[in-house]
């Protein structure tokens, strides 16, 4: 299993922050190089081949660039032109700046996946999908988890599909979901177990259950190939699921 970073920014949050576009695709560019030049670092001083360390392109979904919590419910259709409007410009910057592969992740809806998909059917890269769910049956819309991973089953340079960004308890069930439904490498990096609270802009305790690397890498038995953490997780938690993997 190739160790992944990524990194999400989308145009339009540059812009609002006081970028202007030709600003904004630079600093997506910076990005992309600055995690480059860590993943060459890591590699020179740990010996890990530099081919088995990958830097993805985080594509989130148009309701994170709402910053309205959105993105954990999917209750947002714009259309599939503003939806493409926002998502090929900053593939594009991301693919020119040199990633290895796209992550289109926390995707909660699947009208949003499908027209991620066609954008990666033209562009030719490899990318992995992974939806948000609100439970551990539906997408963070309501939809068939079922339905949503079926839709990725053929879908040209997917490498994985999968979940992120939802409490860990889920994970499990739904990984199941994913390997009924396609062929595909299955993904999940659940968040730390909390809820986020869009109106305080925080994370909210939950009682559900956290991130427990021990838990995770058992999901290897679910078929789960691609494995780690979202929101609230920390280096160590990772670190910790690297060595139980292991």
């Amino acid at each position: 299993m190739a160790t992944t970073a990524s990194y999400q920014a989308t145009i339009e949050g540059f812009e609002a922050a006081g970028l202007d576009r030709a600003a904004a695709l630079a600093a997506i560019e910076t990005s992309v190089a600055v995690a480059r030049r860590a993943r060459d670092r890591y590699a020179d001083e740990t010996g890990v081949p530099a081919a088995d360390l990958l830097v993805a392109g985080s594509v989130g979904p148009y309701g994170a660039m709402l910053a309205d919590g959105s993105e954990y419910r999917g209750d947002y259709d714009p259309g599939p032109m503003a939806l493409r409007a926002l998502h090929a410009p900053r593939i594009e910057a991301l693919l020119e700046a040199g990633v290895d592969l796209l992550a289109f992740e926390t995707i909660p809806t699947i009208r949003e996946a499908r027209v991620l998909l066609d954008l990666l059917a033209e562009c030719g890269a490899s990318a992995w999908l992974s939806f948000q769910c609100r439970d551990d049956a539906t997408t963070a819309a309501g939809e068939p988890v079922a339905d949503a991973f079926a839709m990725a089953a053929d879908a040209k340079g997917l490498v994985a599909v999968g979940v992120n960004c939802g409490p860990p308890r889920h994970m499990a069930t739904l990984l199941a979901a994913a390997s009924r439904s396609t062929h595909r490498p299955t993904i999940a990096y659940p968040n730390g177990g909390d809820i986020w609270d869009a109106v305080t802009r925080r994370w909210m305790a939950s009682d559900g259950g956290g991130f427990d690397p021990k838990v995770v890498a058992t999901w290897t038995t679910l078929g789960a190939t691609w494995l780690g953490g979202c929101c609230g997780t920390r280096p160590t938690d990772i670190a910790d699921l690297a060595r139980v993997l292991a």
